[in-house]
């Protein structure tokens, strides 16, 4: 760790972190320093800084954005909160790590480099066969922070992680979250309660691994992880932060309060679906019947065609099988859509 990084001046100053990690694309010298209120920074590389108040804590959290450069919004946010916490007009009750995946995609506005950030996790940055590139070695990088930023929290405290993206289509549930794969735990209701006060009413439920960074979070730390869609990708400057004035009050009053009361939970207020299945491309000739403008959550009829992948032709096969996250140009072998169906509140959650 440098002594005094020449960029730590200006950093207690402005508390521009997003611009500092922007400026080094793939690493930032490691250094540390005190706020005034005694809350202690650790930055650990580019795009990855850690705050630890003075008082004992009970939660260890981690607000990550930017695992897809031109989602900008999540990334406003993060850079608002940072800001707030460095000048001293945010006073921390909670440890928080803020994580902004890839700050080169940051730069060029695109999704990713070289290969999907969020397709690298759970140990998938490293396969036999395939060269490592920026972004397999960040995914390593980003996973080791978080395992270390949990071992070191308080014994027993309780362990969330929302990764927070916006999606590339419009949605007709502009909000939503995918609960990641718990193999068989109990779905839990004060997160839905969470999401709630976030302005998240809508929630998938994965029924199988993944390699997200929230299913990372989930499945090797056991925190409440989420991946949290905030709307639709727009540049900088072109969003309506109005919108996000509910996601950004909850996640303030996460790390900000010793505890943070939701209202009494009702089932009414949410609507969810279960992930049916993962339609996968594995022909260069892959293509969808539905415009680009489709919106997720768009429903089918049984029987209507849902993609053509070569010579096959794929069709909801029940009625109402609905869209998300259509994607027909990712690379051979990853997933190109996901279809999900209704589900209500039953004995799994808790």
């Amino acid at each position: 760790m440098s002594a005094n990084p020449s960029y730590l001046n200006e950093l207690k100053q402005t508390g521009d972190f997003l611009t500092l990690s922007r400026d080094n694309e793939w690493h930032l010298d490691a250094a540390e320093f005190v706020l005034d209120n005694g809350t202690r920074v650790n930055i650990h590389d580019t795009g990855v800084i850690e705050f630890q108040p003075a008082v004992k804590t009970s939660k260890d959290v981690v607000y990550s954005s930017a695992i897809h450069g031109n989602e900008t919004a999540p990334i406003e946010i993060c850079d608002a909160l940072i800001k707030q916490i460095i000048k001293g007009e945010l006073i921390l009750k909670q440890r928080v790590l803020f994580i902004y995946g890839n700050p080169q995609s940051i730069n060029i506005g695109l999704r990713f480099v070289e290969e999907n950030l969020n397709r690298l996790f759970n140990g998938h940055h490293t396969v036999e066969g395939v060269p490592m590139n920026n972004e397999r070695n960040r995914a390593a990088k980003l996973e080791q922070y978080v395992s270390d930023f949990y071992t070191r929290g308080e014994q027993g405290s309780s362990r969330c992680h929302y990764d927070l993206h916006t999606a590339i289509r419009g949605s007709k549930n502009e909000k939503f979250a995918v609960y990641p794969f718990l193999h068989g735990k109990p779905w839990k209701k004060s997160q839905l309660q969470f999401l709630l006060s976030c302005g998240v009413n809508t929630v998938l439920m994965m029924k199988s691994p993944a390699t997200t960074f929230s299913y990372y979070s989930s499945f090797i730390h056991g925190a409440d992880s989420f991946t949290v869609e905030l709307g639709q990708v727009k540049p900088f400057g072109q969003n309506d932060m109005a919108r996000f004035e509910k996601t950004k009050q909850t996640l303030t009053a996460l790390i900000s309060q010793n505890e943070v009361k939701y209202p009494e939970f009702n089932a009414n207020d949410f609507e969810l679906f279960a992930v049916h299945r993962t339609i996968n491309r594995t022909q260069h000739d892959f293509s969808f019947p539905f415009s680009d403008d489709a919106e997720n959550f768009t429903g089918f009829a049984k029987g209507e065609l849902l993609a053509t992948d070569g010579d096959t032709a794929i069709y909801a096969d029940v009625e109402g099988e609905a869209i998300i996250f259509p994607n027909a140009s990712v690379a051979l072998g990853q997933r190109a859509l996901l279809t999900v169906i209704p589900m209500d509140i039953d004995s799994n959650f808790i």
